[in-house]
């Protein structure tokens, strides 16, 4: 596997001072009313089988620029339009309660988005959250246009978290159909099921994007310029490894906090990039607390059912 995620440098734009925008609020033409969307179980219905090939828009290898932060934070903010980094979004959400919450998505075909299951179902409740949008490539709380905001309309998650246990995790895995083809501007990636062997080790040739909540900190020196505050601009760390496969799930090292939930770990196979993995939360694996991440084997196993 080529690790090509060669440069961290990154270049801050000219950023505008705003005040956060509800993802509710009417932002262009479309309804103020986002759709509820309705649980699938047949895979036909996504139009995925025979995929996993990502799509190569203007591709550009060169970046601009309970929380588990291994060793020091090695997180920069993505502030590039430019593909792959284009197909990573924010997911913002109504959850079963009506409280609002987020969690990062990457869109793997023109109108859908793969995420995590409990940005999906409330793992407490087993409910479904009421609304999804999905804010493609968000930089300091921007979009390259207002009408680029998708909903989702169907949805498949792997587990309703029903056995309350760590087992449930193995199946973190959702996939979210929009109402439009955004992927036709953003770019799409591909996914890919590797076996254990090809993916653990301390490789650093992976990149975990996602939309923490505590980055970046407009606070703090170097990132005064990120005026929408935190979780508005993704962090990514680019070189982190999967260090080990337990109990069907894989455990990173990759840089994060809560928001980041669904984030791929991507690689790149053949000049194209991949999800080779997703991001799901933290454990303790023999009383140190790890990232953990689900195996895209998962998603695979369920799109061959029919």
């Amino acid at each position: 596997m080529k690790n090509i995620f060669l440069s961290k440098q990154f270049i801050l734009p000219s950023i505008a001072t705003i005040g956060f925008l509800g993802i509710w609020a009417s932002v262009s033409a479309e309804s103020q009313t986002p759709p509820k969307f309705t649980k699938v179980d047949n895979p036909k219905e996504f139009n995925l089988q025979g995929k996993g090939e990502p799509s190569l828009l203007n591709q550009q290898e060169k970046l601009p620029g309970q929380r588990v932060v291994i060793g020091k934070d090695d997180r920069i903010p993505m502030t590039s339009r430019d593909y792959p980094w284009s197909a990573v979004g924010k997911i913002e959400g109504v959850g079963d309660d009506g409280s609002g919450y987020s969690c990062t998505g990457t869109l793997i075909a023109e109108d859908i988005v793969l995420t995590n299951a409990h940005c999906v179902v409330n793992p407490e409740t087993g409910k479904v959250s009421q609304a999804i949008a999905f804010r493609p490539n968000l930089i300091n709380g921007i979009l390259r246009s207002k009408n680029d905001v998708a909903y989702a309309t169907n949805v498949y998650y792997g587990t309703d978290f029903k056995n309350r246990d760590l087992a449930d995790y193995a199946n973190d895995w959702a996939i979210l159909k929009l109402n439009k083809p955004i992927g036709q501007k953003y770019g799409y990636l591909g996914w890919k099921s590797l076996p254990g062997s090809s993916l653990v080790g301390d490789t650093q040739s992976f990149a975990l994007v996602g939309y923490s909540g505590d980055f970046p900190n407009p606070q703090k020196k170097g990132y005064e310029n990120f005026t929408a505050g935190k979780s508005n601009t993704a962090g990514v760390h680019i070189g982190c490894s999967i260090l080990r496969r337990k109990d069907n799930l894989l455990y990173h090292n990759c840089d994060t906090n809560h928001g980041a939930s669904g984030g791929a770990i991507i690689g790149n196979i053949g000049g194209k990039y991949y999800v080779l993995a997703l991001h799901s939360g933290s454990n303790k694996v023999n009383g140190l607390l790890l990232n953990r991440a689900v195996e895209i084997s998962r998603l695979n196993e369920w799109l061959q059912q029919n």
